[in-house]
């Protein structure tokens, strides 16, 4: 088999498991790993057999070849119709990360740009290696951001950046980024993965319900008024003092040892 035959017959998406933590790694180098149709759909596959499997307790989410995401396959979405996008979910993928039980961390070097934006800005940390660049440069080719990228930005870095970045389609540097709160952490490049996997093991020797409860607080907070997010949050801290993980984790601190959490 020849080299090119090797490529067009490789998955373009891979899932590896580091101990309890799962990685999917976007690898389609030819095109910079920009998202397709088969792409999207391998994502939600990849995703929803994690969120499945009860010993994966945090996902990176990350590309090959230093990249990221480049984009949405602008070869591809060139002759889609309206019903196109509505027949084939191309914002699935959003819908799936934002609604899964456990934690992603996108992991971040070269491109996030257009859908790469989006994915990034769909997972609940963002890693970035110092030399990254996002944006939403949809602009340029006729149409807007499509997977959420004016509504999530809007909600880190604000009005007049969304409106700037989105406008103009400039590229954003990873350290512009993360001073305008889109980036959790910078780090010298080709390191993302790296520290997104430490940060993903820190996560999953946490009890998993205090893991949910946070992210859920966070997530329905951000769209909600400061009393109703107050209450989301308060209600969650009562429900956890009928958890088994609460009973060992003061324990463990009032023995002065580490606590081992069960999920429970």
């Amino acid at each position: 088999m020849s080299d090119s035959q090797a490529q067009q017959n490789k998955a373009p998406v891979r899932q590896e498991r580091h101990d309890n933590v799962g990685v999917i790694v976007i690898d389609r180098p030819e095109r910079k790993n920009a998202l397709n149709a088969e792409v999207k759909a391998t994502l939600v596959r990849c995703l929803r057999e994690f969120e499945q499997d009860p010993a994966i307790g945090c996902i990176v989410l990350t590309g090959a070849g230093g990249y990221f995401v480049a984009g949405s396959d602008i070869v591809e979405m060139s002759t889609m119709q309206p019903t196109d996008h509505a027949l084939q979910g191309g914002d699935q993928v959003f819908h799936v990360l934002r609604g899964l039980g456990k934690p992603v961390i996108a992991a971040v070097e070269g491109f996030a740009l257009g859908g790469g934006c989006e994915l990034a800005l769909a997972c609940d940390i963002i890693i970035a290696a110092e030399g990254a660049s996002f944006g939403q440069p949809e602009i340029k080719v006729g149409i807007i951001p499509g997977g959420g990228g004016t509504q999530r930005l809007l909600r880190a870095a604000g009005k007049y950046k969304t409106l700037l970045w989105s406008l103009t389609g400039d590229r954003i540097p990873a350290r512009t980024a993360y001073h305008s709160n889109m980036v959790s952490e910078l780090v010298p490049d080709s390191t993302s993965l790296e520290r997104a996997l430490a940060i993903a093991r820190q996560i999953c020797a946490m009890p998993p319900l205090a893991v949910r409860a946070i992210r859920d607080a966070v997530r329905l907070g951000a769209d909600a008024s400061l009393e109703a997010g107050l209450a989301i949050e308060r209600r969650a801290f009562e429900r956890l003092f009928d958890s088994q993980d609460q009973k060992e984790g003061m324990r463990a601190f009032i023995e002065k040892r580490a606590p081992v959490f069960k999920g429970r």
